[in-house]
């Protein structure tokens, strides 16, 4: 069993496709069964993504792998979980996600200190090609001068 600093469940693609304005730290409502699955490390948010209904910010199409030991109580491994924040934090991304070009994505999984499920979540706007081009040279340029400067 993965002590709770070590849950860190990553989505790689967001940094690369966005441009990350506003972060903010969620709770997830789960079941039993789910975040006993999160504890494995079992967890995917590659493809996630959030999205507003009946006035609550919900986390949709995020995989949590059913759980080895359950039993008929197992979980849906696809279902929308509802996000956790305070009012005057969903009211600020609503009006803001409801803007042309705006979305809100998940960035990383973990476990906090207390034992609790969170999820990152970012205010982004997408990137066009040419920003991802310039991502791909920043990152080659930074790799080329780390490999310089060990030398």
């Amino acid at each position: 069993m993965a002590l709770s600093s070590d849950i860190n469940i990553k989505n790689k693609k967001a940094s690369f496709e966005y441009q990350l304005l506003d972060k903010y730290v969620a709770g997830i409502r789960l079941l039993g069964t789910e975040i006993k699955s999160i504890r494995e490390g079992k967890a995917n948010i590659n493809d996630s993504f959030c999205s507003f209904f009946d006035d609550g910010l919900y986390i949709r199409n995020m995989h949590i792998a059913e759980y080895s030991m359950g039993s008929f109580y197992n979980h849906e491994a696809k279902r929308d979980r509802q996000l956790l924040l305070t009012k005057k934090e969903l009211k600020k991304l609503k009006e803001k996600g409801e803007e042309r070009g705006f979305t809100i994505v998940p960035l990383r999984i973990f476990i906090s200190s207390r034992g609790f499920a969170k999820v990152e979540i970012a205010l982004a706007q997408g990137k066009k090609d040419f920003d991802k081009r310039e991502t791909i040279k920043e990152r080659d340029v930074k790799r080329e001068l780390d490999r310089v400067m060990k030398f």
